[in-house]
């Protein structure tokens, strides 16, 4: 296949990668909903139901780096084949999964498959379209994600209204059958023409500092003591093990990721964008889901549906993001999404039960049009820096921020709403067994399950106080959510290069491609 080709089909291939994405991001949002059904159908304490999550979360950070740089030296098609491949067939096996430890370890084997799907999709997209096109498709990327991540639960609530559990990992299946064969037919393989040897030491480090690091960050967010052995010990150890990752990769004369990267502020900055977006964004995702379903007393599909304008906006906005950026430069368009971000998390401090849903729908797409302005403009920020045959690493450094900011985000956020709560509602438990109250407290199902033992009207009264202990709860969050966008528009006015000042594009070698 000639460049010439591969030029004239790119939007045909960006269309099949972002198929590729949209099976592994909406899988996971698919999977909040079903969380209910799967502990009843399983009998899965909690606990396991957590971990069916975090294996998930856990694999997929350690391994989004190493496959990014895999995917420069062995080639970048051969990965996302590789990665539709595991996920697919992990996806059939948790979905008949018979027990809850099988299903925790075919979620780890799909993490295995996503870590390779995300960084390859991007990197592939910076080979096939040239500069003044990338930000338009890179643009299209970032509104998917954003798209998968709204329309996930509706998704998951048809279908478990009318099937099993299971069939919310079994729809990936054909989805990525899809995938394949068009990746087969269309997509052009590319790599590092001049690949650096392999660094095992580094590829280990790097691994084990990103796994230690996100589930220092899960646990703290599960048992909300940051300050305990059990969240400090691998968040430090994480910390140390990634500091001697970079302190190697500064000396090796083949390093897996060239940290001077991070002195060119479109790099750094655009890295650190992303992530306080990321923060704040997936906090605000998950106290307003649980606002939905509990303070609205929506359907997993009814809460679903609420998210649609963030749909509408990221998928409107974000492949628009770069004509903004060619007019104003990405300083000015991500510091203004930004602070639209901000607005949004404000006025979530304003709502209450009772507000009118149009309110909130307003907020949403408030909210979505100021992510679709960061984004997109920040991940061609970081793309820009880097030369072709480097864009694995750069789009593996790119996936990974996002999710530990993402990580970050319902940690900590969900534990200011969990100590929120708790802090709102425990005035109100003593209508309860004293044995059943310190569970009570964890959360609004929590004190709601609580309740059902109560006489109906003093049922109806402790859970019209859960629903007021999780407003402020929820405020609070909302608070942090905010105080971090505006965080976030700061870093970007400060240290983001504007249109005058932009580093320059790295050069743009030939790809090598294979027929």
């Amino acid at each position: 296949m000639s460049e010439r080709t591969i030029h004239d089909r790119r939007w045909w291939i960006l269309g099949t990668l972002v198929m590729s994405l949209l099976v592994v991001v909406l899988d996971n949002t698919i999977l909040n909903v079903a969380l209910k059904t799967i502990q009843q159908d399983l009998d899965a304490t909690q606990s396991q139901l957590a971990w069916s999550i975090n294996a998930y979360t856990l694999v997929f950070a350690g391994l989004l780096f190493t496959y990014g740089v895999l995917g420069d030296r062995y080639g970048r098609r051969r990965a996302l084949i590789i990665g539709l491949v595991v996920f697919g067939i992990a996806s059939a096996l948790s979905a008949f999964s018979s027990s809850p430890e099988a299903l925790i370890a075919s979620r780890a084997l799909m993490g295995v498959g996503g870590a390779a799907v995300m960084p390859s999709t991007l990197s592939i997209i910076t080979n096939v379209f040239e500069p003044d096109e990338r930000g338009k498709a890179i643009g299209i990327w970032a509104g998917f994600v954003g798209v998968a991540v709204a329309i996930g639960p509706i998704t998951g609530g048809v279908l478990l209204e009318h099937f099993w559990w299971g069939s919310v990992f079994l729809v990936n299946v054909p989805f990525v059958l899809v995938a394949l064969a068009a990746i087969l037919w269309i997509v052009p393989e590319s790599k590092d023409p001049s690949p650096q040897g392999l660094d095992p030491l580094g590829v280990v480090l790097s691994i084990v500092g990103l796994v230690l690091l996100v589930y220092g960050i899960i646990k703290g967010g599960e048992t909300t003591e940051w300050g305990s052995a059990i969240v400090l010990g691998p968040l430090l150890a994480g910390v140390a093990v990634l500091a001697v990752f970079v302190l190697l990769q500064r000396r090796s004369r083949s390093p897996m990721l060239d940290v001077t990267l991070f002195r060119n502020p479109a790099f750094s900055a655009a890295c650190g964008a992303v992530t306080l977006v990321m923060f704040a964004l997936f906090g605000a995702v998950f106290f307003m889901s649980f606002y939905l379903q509990y303070a609205r007393e929506y359907s997993p599909l009814e809460a679903g549906v609420r998210l649609l304008p963030v749909a509408i906006a990221l998928s409107f906005f974000a492949p628009r993001s770069a004509k903004l950026v060619k007019r104003f430069g990405v300083k000015v368009v991500c510091a203004g999404g930004m602070l639209l971000m901000t607005t949004a998390f404000t006025g979530y401090m304003l709502i209450g039960a009772d507000t009118p849903i149009w309110v909130v729908e307003l907020l949403l797409f408030v909210q979505a049009t100021g992510m679709a302005h960061v984004v997109a403009p920040a991940t061609e920020s970081i793309m820009s820096t880097l030369p072709r045959e480097r864009a694995g690493a750069g789009s593996a450094v790119n996936t990974t921020v996002r999710q530990v900011g993402g990580a970050l985000g319902v940690a900590i956020l969900g534990s200011i709403l969990s100590a929120g709560y708790r802090s709102g509602i425990t005035p109100s438990l003593s209508v309860l067994p004293a044995e059943v109250r310190d569970l009570a407290a964890e959360s609004i199902g929590s004190t709601q399950i609580a309740a059902a033992a109560l006489p109906p009207a003093a049922r109806e009264q402790l859970e019209a106080a859960a629903v007021d202990a999780f407003i402020g709860g929820m405020h609070a969050a909302a608070l942090g959510s905010a105080v971090v966008a505006f965080l976030g528009a700061l870093v970007v006015l400060r240290w983001l290069p504007g249109r005058s000042a932009a580093a320059p594009v790295a050069q743009e070698p030939a790809m090598e491609l294979a027929a």
